[in-house]
C-alpha cells in the first residue's frame, strides 16, 4: 500500500483518483495539494477520503508524486520541490513541453522521473496512458509503477519524445469525435432505436471500425469499399483539411 500525492487538484488529478477508486486500488492515502481553495473543497466533497492541503510540504513525504500543473508554472513548481522529496520518491509528470531530461536537470539530477499523458477515458479505466521513464530510473520502482497504473487502461511504454504526439492523437482525440458520436446517437434514437440500443450499436461499431481499419490486412481502399453507401463522402476532404490545419497547429504549440 503506497501513498500517492498530487501537485495540482485539477481535471487530470480527478480523473486518476476516480480511476483508482473504480479499480479498488489499495492505497495508504491520497494527498492533493492546490493553491485554489475551491478546487480543494470540491475535491474533498466528491472524495471524502482524499487528504487536501494548501501546503506544498505536505506532499513531500510520499511514494509517488504526480506533477499535475500547467506548463507556465511547472518550472517554478519543480524548483520548489527540488531537494525536498525523498530519494525513493517517484515523480510522474503530466506536464507537456517540459521533457524528462529538463525535469531531471531542474531537480539537480534526481533520477526517478517519468512522464505520462493520461486521457479522459482513464476515468472509466479505458484510458490511453503512454508513459516514459528516465534512462536511470530505478528498475524495481518502474515495475511497481506499471503494476499500479495498469488497471487505468492501455499504457504503452514509449520514448519521452513521443509524449506530445500521443497528447494530440489520443489525449485530445476524444474531442474530435464526441460531438459526432453524440449526434449519431441522437439520430439513432430519432430513427427508432432506444438510447441503449443506439449507444451499444455505436460503441460496437467503433470497435469494429478500428479493428477492420488496422487489423484486417486490407488496404485502405479495400476497407472503404466494404461499405457501398458513403453519405459523408462529399465532406471528407474538408474534414481532413481541418485535421491538418488544427492538429499541426496544436502539436507545434505544445512540442518541447
Amino acid at each position: 500500500m503506497q501513498t500517492i500525492s498530487f501537485i495540482g487538484g485539477g481535471r487530470i488529478s480527478k480523473i486518476l483518483i476516480q480511476a483508482f477508486k473504480n479499480a479498488d486500488t489499495l492505497l495508504n492515502k491520497i494527498i492533493v495539494f492546490d493553491v485554489n481553495d475551491d478546487i480543494l473543497s470540491s475535491l474533498k466533497k466528491k472524495y471524502p477520503n482524499v487528504i487536501t492541503t494548501d501546503k506544498l510540504e505536505d506532499v513531500f513525504d510520499t511514494d509517488i508524486l504526480f506533477l499535475a500543473v500547467h506548463p507556465p508554472v511547472a518550472v517554478e513548481t519543480i524548483e520548489k520541490i527540488k531537494g525536498n522529496i525523498a530519494e525513493d520518491t517517484v515523480l510522474i509528470s503530466f506536464v507537456p513541453k517540459i521533457t524528462i531530461e529538463k525535469t531531471v536537470s531542474l531537480l539537480g539530477g534526481f533520477s526517478n522521473v517519468s512522464r505520462m499523458n493520461p486521457s479522459a477515458s482513464t476515468i472509466v479505466n479505458k484510458g490511453v496512458n503512454p508513459i516514459a521513464f528516465y534512462k536511470d530510473f530505478d528498475e524495481s520502482k518502474k515495475n511497481e509503477i506499471i503494476k499500479l497504473l495498469a488497471p487505468l487502461g492501455y499504457m504503452p511504454e514509449i520514448s519521452d519524445s513521443k509524449i506530445e504526439a500521443y497528447a494530440v492523437v489520443s489525449a485530445m482525440g476524444h474531442t474530435y469525435f464526441n460531438f459526432q458520436l453524440k449526434k449519431l446517437h441522437e439520430l439513432g434514437v430519432k430513427f427508432g432505436m432506444t438510447e441503449k440500443e443506439a449507444a451499444d450499436a455505436i460503441s460496437n461499431m467503433l470497435w469494429g471500425t478500428t479493428e477492420t481499419l488496422f487489423n484486417s490486412d486490407l488496404s485502405y481502399p479495400e476497407v472503404v469499399d466494404l461499405v457501398p453507401v458513403k453519405p459523408m463522402a462529399e465532406v471528407e476532404d474538408v474534414i481532413s483539411g481541418y485535421y491538418d490545419q488544427y492538429l499541426n497547429g496544436i502539436f507545434n504549440k505544445i512540442k518541447p
